[in-house]
């Protein structure tokens, strides 16, 4: 019975065990930032902004997409009109400044979710906002990873795998496999293009010369000759 309920999930499906390992995360990660707000008193002030974002992220959905940089702008602006209106309110009303907060943030977030509920995809948009963690996959584990050790993140990775990470603020890509090639994953150099497959005749259709490239075979022997 503990079995089937606690351990079989997670030696059975391989999301459950990204699941838990993204809880991990988020549990280490968060601890001290709630803390440090719990010790200011501010849990309130930060459970509302949190929610307060909502209506910006979905007009900036539908307007812009699955865009993360406009639902952050939007997000980033709704956050500070319903903090400087709060602090308006508290300046100009007898109310109490976590009342004011509280009243805004709710207003806020009623209506966030009605332009959700009427004109967009509430799904998708949940899940960006507030997360599901059960929609973690090993690309996100990968990019996670890429963000906390950067190219030295393969080292900490086990399994098969095989992946191309493409770095647009630092201007490179990262492509990678498992020593022991159980994802193959070819490469070429074409010009000023990077052609990746998992096969040899993909990366060839892509107008690549099949000439032997003598770089890549000496490139190829000096890092394997003292294996």
């Amino acid at each position: 019975m503990i079995w089937e309920m606690v351990v079989q999930p997670f030696a059975e499906f391989g999301f459950m065990r990204r699941a838990l390992l993204g809880s991990i995360a988020i549990s280490v990660g968060a601890t001290p930032v709630g803390v440090f707000l719990m010790l200011r008193r501010m849990s309130l002030t930060g459970d509302a902004m949190a929610h307060a974002i909502l209506p910006g992220a979905a007009i900036g959905y539908l307007v812009f997409g699955m865009s993360l940089g406009a639902m952050t702008k939007g997000g980033l602006i709704t956050g500070m009109a319903v903090a400087l209106l709060s602090g308006f309110v508290t300046r100009v009303t007898a109310l109490r400044e976590d009342a004011s907060l509280s009243a805004f943030y709710l207003i806020s977030l009623a209506l966030g979710v009605l332009i959700v509920s009427t004109r967009g995809s509430n799904v998708d948009l949940m899940h960006v906002l507030f997360g599901t963690v059960l929609a973690l996959d090993d690309a996100a584990l990968i990019l996670a990873a890429y963000r906390r050790w950067g190219e030295e993140c393969v080292a900490h990775l086990d399994g098969d795998f095989a992946f191309v990470l493409h770095d647009a603020k630092r201007g490179g890509a990262l492509c990678a496999r498992d020593p022991f090639g159980m994802h193959p994953l070819c490469f070429a150099l074409a010009g000023d293009r990077l052609v990746v497959a998992s096969e040899p005749r993909q990366v060839l259709a892509a107008g690549v010369s099949a000439e032997p490239g003598e770089r890549a075979i000496a490139a190829y022997l000096a890092a394997t000759r003292h294996l």
